[in-house]
């Protein structure tokens, strides 16, 4: 594969590792990002030494969600026009395969060979969503998974928060945003399993060694039986939905005067405001972040 901008790619043996490498800004997600990603899935499914994918990131945190320092404007020639927010636009680009976001982060979900992504630090917002595409999802009992979309500027796009929990759960985080640590996420069987951050790599590189002993076909063959199943509930539907909704919140008048501020402010003051009545993300006490020592080395 060429050189990447956003990710690393690796193989070891039966394993093949995607990196998300922008550590200097919590790995949040910019183009060519999705692309990358999906290249990589794809490297990995063609390479016959490969049966098990890893993903994870680099740095401090696993993904903050999409960067939106500069509002969305990383994406402007697909979704304005004349520097005006295009509806139509936006549309067809969150749902078009070829290059919508979203679609090209589910080649995880997609995948024949399964995946295993290894959690830490922030996994926030988008971050979230593709983390979930994994089969396995595996944290660090301090890493803090959620989804501050929920509040102000975004909606779930991947859907697997939906499914992955029961109704009592999705309703709450839905409608507030609160974040799981890797503990409470794997309590209530949101994610795979939470250890110890020290154990963390160790853990996950034995999964995917049990995983790798395994026929690929076999492997293949139970995943699409499990996918096709939550496929059939409505979750491809759900997929398309949450893109579309997301391009809308985005862009009511209470998300554009976020934004602005933003702009005038700097993220860091209005994303203090938008957590401050709930003391978490930016306003979370030193128990309720991720511990900044653990730090993966790519």
């Amino acid at each position: 594969m060429s050189p990447h901008e956003t990710i690393l790619y690796a193989v070891d043996g039966p394993v093949a590792t995607i990196t998300l490498n922008r550590p200097e800004r919590l790995n949040t997600i910019v183009p060519p990002m999705p692309d990358e990603v999906e290249a990589a899935v794809t490297e990995a499914v063609r390479d016959d030494r490969v049966k098990v994918i890893v993903l994870r990131g680099a740095g401090s945190s696993f993904c903050a969600g999409y960067d939106f320092g500069e509002g969305f404007s990383h994406w402007d020639a697909w979704i304005t026009t004349d520097g005006a927010w295009d509806p139509g636009k936006d549309f067809w680009f969150a749902t078009a395969p070829q290059i919508a976001p979203t679609q090209k982060f589910l080649s995880l979900w997609r995948s024949p060979k399964p995946v295993i992504a290894q959690v830490h630090g922030w996994c926030l917002g988008g971050g979230s969503d593709t983390a979930l595409c994994a089969d396995l999802v595996i944290a660090s009992e301090d890493a803090q998974i959620g989804t501050p979309y929920s509040r102000m500027w975004g909606a779930y796009l991947s859907g697997m928060w939906i499914y992955r929990l029961g109704l009592t759960r999705a309703k709450l985080h839905a409608l507030t945003g609160r974040p799981l640590s890797g503990r409470e996420a794997a309590d209530v069987e949101l994610i795979t399993e939470a250890v110890p951050f020290d154990r963390l790599e160790a853990t996950v590189a034995e999964r995917a060694e049990e995983l790798a002993s395994i026929p690929m076909a076999q492997l293949a063959a139970q995943k699409l039986m499990v996918n096709h199943a939550y496929e059939q509930q409505g979750l491809g539907a759900t997929q398309t939905l949450g893109p579309i909704l997301d391009g809308l919140m985005r862009n009511i008048p209470e998300a554009r005067a976020f934004i602005d501020r933003a702009a005038t402010e700097g993220v860091p003051a209005i994303v203090r405001e938008r957590d401050a009545r709930w003391g978490d993300y930016s306003t979370a006490p030193p128990e309720r972040r991720p511990d900044p020592r653990n730090v993966i080395e790519p």
